[in-house]
């Protein structure tokens, strides 16, 4: 085996480790993730404004600013 091989190894196996690490390291508590509330704190509203995208084919595409 030679030093391009074992390189290659050896960084195949740090990327299995990584991904091993990330999977079963313990993660911080997040009300919205572990509880699936779907509610936001009360800090964070969303802008009032939504921007709708539309494209059909053949047809002119279509930006549409809805606001309050």
């Amino acid at each position: 085996m030679d030093w391009q091989q074992t390189t290659s190894l050896l960084i195949v196996a740090a990327t299995a480790f990584l991904f091993a690490w990330q999977r079963l390291r313990r993660r911080k508590f997040s009300f919205a993730r572990d509880t699936h509330c779907g509610c936001q704190a009360p800090g964070q509203h969303t802008p009032g404004q939504s921007i709708v995208y539309r494209a059909r084919k053949g047809q002119r595409p279509e930006i549409i600013i809805k606001g309050p």
